[in-house]
């Protein structure tokens, strides 16, 4: 057994584990990165389609490039060691937490250290998790597999292919096999709107005269040995409309029906899980309900954007190192000033008493909960879909802050900053706004 120590581990190695880790260095943390593939990156290195890193470094970049600017950062730190092909099987909670990993090179690894990251990503969800009946012939595969086939492994998967859900990455393998010389046929989609990027829509499908259906449903799968057609149905007033259902030929499926928080291990040690998101609850630091243990990424909810991924990680990064350093309770004293005049300068705001709601309107709202004394970066999702909407942000009758926006869906990501000053009208103070929730409601 390898036994070693440090100041913070980071288990997963994607777009978040590793600009948890360049933050976590240049801290001057000593840092273990964790990572059970053979390299670091993620699912960054088989998207070699571009339009990532627009809004973090400000230009255009493919997958493996966003992967490769932060892997030249981590090798430049030497507070960082980093271990592939290991995969994380248990940890053990009390003052010190204990990190069980098993690797190809090491054997079994023991890690002793005061603070964790949780940055695992996430999984696809596959047939079992939708249920669409027929036969099991091969033939049917999750995008992101198609996508590692495709672009790592350098297989055609097949001739022709229908795809299931309009995820984005569904969106992008349309584009990318009609490249290498498949057939797709359709991409359907059980709600009435998409649920991926509308530059998706446009430069994936539209772009290539591919047909999406919407408010349809792909109701059996034929095949023995080998997909040979689905069945697809139109959901019509809330109900299957059998009499239109027209049968699509083809000898391949992707399923593009969205992701799930790689949470079996969190779930194992303790940590809970927001229902809605799948991933941990949260409070204003990143903070799970386990001391110390601290979650970003698509591992805590699902993100649209890389760059989103990257500044919430920074974030937790930052917050481990506060953690570490001096605690949290310094955060919570108020000066004169900081959020209103008349509250005494000693009274001190206890971590995690202050929490959001989202409205029937809004999915969820991450972080669960926030701090008014300082900088509040949150995200959500819209349960609608409206052009010219407004987000409202309000504690009881009093709004706290809105904002205009052009548009609205489920599958785009919603982010609003909140700051002291925002809160500094607030009737009652403080003691008042703790006994209110945060609510967040689309108009």
């Amino acid at each position: 057994m390898t036994e070693k120590k440090y100041d913070l581990v980071i288990i997963g190695g994607g777009a978040a584990g590793m600009a948890a880790a360049d933050t976590a260095a240049e801290k001057g943390l000593k840092t273990a990165l964790i990572e059970r593939e053979d390299r670091l990156g993620g699912i960054l290195n088989q998207c070699i389609h571009n339009g990532f890193g627009l809004q973090f470094f400000k230009e255009e970049l493919t997958g493996p490039e966003y992967a490769h600017r932060f892997l030249e950062r981590i090798t430049k730190h030497h507070e960082v060691e980093t271990f592939l092909g290991t995969t994380v099987m248990d940890v053990e909670i009390g003052d010190t937490k204990v990190v069980y990993g098993y690797s190809h090179k090491l054997g079994v690894i023991k890690i002793q250290t005061p603070a964790i990251i949780l940055a695992m990503g996430s999984r696809e969800r596959n047939r079992g998790n939708i249920g669409i009946p027929g036969s099991r012939p091969a033939g049917v595969f999750t995008a992101g597999l198609v996508q590692r086939l495709v672009n790592i492994e350098g297989y055609k998967p097949g001739e022709s292919a229908v795809i299931i859900g309009s995820g984005d990455i569904g969106l992008i393998m349309a584009r990318r096999l009609t490249w290498i010389g498949l057939k797709v046929k359709a991409v359907i989609e059980i709600q009435p709107y998409p649920s991926g990027l509308t530059r998706n829509i446009v430069q994936c499908l539209n772009d290539f005269d591919i047909p999406l259906y919407l408010s349809h449903v792909v109701s059996r799968i034929y095949g023995s040995d080998r997909v040979d057609g689905v069945d697809v149905t139109p959901i019509e007033e809330g109900k299957l409309n059998t009499e239109k259902t027209f049968k699509i030929e083809c000898d391949t499926i992707l399923l593009s029906v969205g992701l799930i928080p790689e949470n079996e291990l969190s779930r194992k040690f303790g940590v809970a899980i927001n229902p809605e998101t799948g991933g941990a609850i949260v409070d204003a630091h990143l903070m799970t309900s386990v001391e110390g243990v601290f979650s970003c990424g698509n591992v805590l909810h699902i993100h649209d954007l890389v760059d989103y991924v990257t500044e919430e990680a920074i974030s937790a990064a930052n917050f481990a190192f506060q953690y570490l350093d001096k605690g949290f309770e310094s955060e919570y004293t108020l000066t004169p000033g900081n959020i209103q005049t008349h509250i005494h300068p000693k009274t001190v705001v206890k971590a995690g008493i202050f929490e959001t709601e989202p409205s029937t309107n809004v999915k969820y709202v991450i972080p669960n909960k926030y701090n008014p004394t300082r900088e509040n970066r949150f995200f959500m999702r819209s349960l609608i879909v409206k052009n010219n909407a407004k987000l409202v942000i309000k504690a009881g009758d009093t709004i706290i802050k809105d904002k205009r926006l052009l548009h609205v869906q489920p599958s785009e990501m919603i982010s609003v900053t909140l700051k002291p000053k925002d809160f500094k009208n607030y009737p009652g103070g403080l003691e008042k706004l703790a006994d209110e929730k945060l609510e967040f409601l689309i108009l």
